[in-house]
């Protein structure tokens, strides 16, 4: 079985980052621990939330792995609150470097044009440094500008722009850089990714659903990186994030006691399995 660490905070309540990554890596049958960089409450699009910043525990906790010889065959990391916790991060990459482990980082910290809470516009620039010591980076749109100071167009470009942006992500120094949340139509959404080895652009798109949810971010996160540790294809990953993204959506779009604060992953998780399992054409 295959193991893979994940870092990033842990909001008890919330459905992001942590108590996302471990359910569905998990589900997805590969051995997940988890580096977690502070507990919240809730998560921050709450109107308010207590925060207990993990910092301090990060370097021992990563020191008693190497005398136990833990080793990873990926490292994922999610919201990171500091740029302190990404110097500490930077290290856990040098440190578990192995010819076959990937590093896939999804630079969570802004949406929508705007910085999550907590966070100023120069956090960007830490955060690209650590996307250079990556292999996959899945930023969204917003994410992008910011670490690269491009104007962000929400709606509405096209695709040289995207192309554009993704060319200088991989400039950064990852192999590939995917971009979340893409759509050059009214009815479909998806993602544009870049190899900077091979020179190729991929995308992929389905339903467009009028609809904003928090957490779905980690959600497509989680669900490419489960699927990568299966041995799928960074493409055909993409396509099983994009699809159970979606799925997760609609079902919380046909429960009318769904909470406004995440997506119904949960429900959707045999639908994650159905696709992990799926020969992808």
């Amino acid at each position: 079985m295959k193991r893979i660490l994940t870092v990033q905070d842990i909001s008890c309540v919330g459905k992001c980052s942590l108590t996302v990554a471990l359910p569905i890596i998990s589900a997805a049958g590969v051995e997940t621990a988890v580096l977690p960089t502070a507990v919240l409450s809730n998560h921050t699009a709450f109107q308010g939330f207590t925060f207990h910043d993990l910092t301090d525990d990060i370097a021992g906790i990563s020191e008693q792995w190497k005398k136990e010889h833990i080793t990873y065959d990926c490292i994922y990391t999610g919201y990171l609150g500091s740029r302190e916790q990404i110097d500490l991060v930077a290290g856990l990459f040098e440190d578990y470097r192995l010819p076959k482990n990937i590093y896939v980082v999804d630079p969570a910290m802004a949406d929508h044009g705007k910085m999550y809470a907590g966070f100023e516009p120069s956090f960007a620039k830490e955060m690209a440094r650590l996307c250079a010591k990556a292999d996959l980076i899945v930023p969204n749109l917003t994410e992008a500008c910011f670490m690269l100071d491009e104007e962000f167009v929400e709606t509405g470009y096209d695709r040289a722009y995207i192309e554009n942006i993704l060319k200088k992500l991989t400039d950064l120094g990852p192999e590939v850089a995917a971009l979340t949340g893409v759509s050059f139509d009214d009815d479909k959404l998806g993602t544009m990714a870049y190899n900077r080895e091979t020179g190729e652009f991929f995308e992929y798109y389905n339903k467009k659903m009028n609809v904003s949810f928090h957490g779905t971010g980690d959600v497509f996160a989680s669900a490419l990186v489960g699927a990568l540790m299966n041995d799928f294809s960074v493409e055909d990953a993409l396509k099983v994030a994009v699809d159970y993204t979606l799925a997760a959506i609609i079902c919380t779009m046909a429960d009318d006691q769904a909470n406004w604060y995440g997506v119904n992953f949960e429900e959707a998780l045999p639908e994650y399995l159905r696709l992990l399992h799926k020969v992808i054409g």
